[in-house]
Parts: structure tokens; sequence; C-alpha cells
């Protein structure tokens, strides 16, 4: 296994999850990392602001009872949600003036930050901030 799966934190955004759940291509990949984690018990989070993204574009595009079976797996999978404190706040807000992020990935980057965490995602925008966490790319 790479080096970044012997890290002993990971914090999945939006873009990784929804690409696990409908079965994209690179969900193999996060499934072996989820298996990975488990074995190890390792820390997996999720932000806070990133599961509302994940409920309202599941619901946006898929409706209410599908937001509902992502929340169910989410669950399942038992992931850590990561509180907004008024400092993830601050440097998140941070993040987005430095930086040309979404600001739900700005929360992202500040948690994984504070946590040590090494980021899971495709999204391309982390290209942008690669010097500031480790990235494990789906």
């Amino acid at each position: 296994m790479p080096d970044l799966f012997k890290k002993s934190a990971y914090i999945f955004d939006s873009f990784s999850l929804l690409r696990l759940f409908q079965k994209e291509p690179g969900y193999e990949k996060i499934i072996k990392l989820l298996k990975h984690i488990e074995t190890h018990r390792l820390f997996k989070y999720l932000n806070a602001i990133n599961m509302g993204e994940i409920i309202y574009i599941s619901k946006r595009e898929f409706g209410n009872q599908y937001k509902l079976e992502i929340l169910a797996q989410i669950e399942r999978l038992e992931f850590i949600i990561l509180p907004v404190t008024n400092e993830l706040i601050f440097q998140a807000a941070e993040l987005k003036a430095d930086y040309s992020i979404s600001y739900a990935d700005c929360f992202l980057l500040a948690s994984a930050i504070q946590n040590q965490a090494i980021i899971v995602t495709g999204d391309p925008e982390f290209k942008k901030v690669e010097s500031l966490a480790e990235i494990i790319w789906v």
C-alpha cells in the first residue's frame, strides 16, 4: 500500500463519498481504503459542512428517499462527524481569502489541518492546495 495508507486519520469530502455511493469510477479505491481504515482501527472523519453538501446534493439530484439512504450509509460506516467550531470557521475563512476554492472545501481543508488527517477526494479544486495537506486522489 502507498505510504498515505499508513496514516492514522483520513477525512472524506462530499466528492469522494458521493462517488462511492453512486459507484462512479474510483469507488473501488475508496472501498479498499475504508477496509484498511476499519482493519487498522484508524480515524475516518467527515466535516459537518461536507455532510450538509452530501444531503443537499443527494436530495437535489435523486430525491428525498435517496438522501435518507445515503445518510443511513454514512451512519453505518461510522464516520466521526467533525463539528464546526468558531476556530474552524476562522481558519476556513482565512483559507478562503488565500485560495480560490469553495468555502465548503475550505472547511474540509481546515479540518484536515487541525486533525492531521489525509484528505480523500477526487475534486480537482484541491490541486490548488496540495502543499497544505496530504491527499489521496480517487
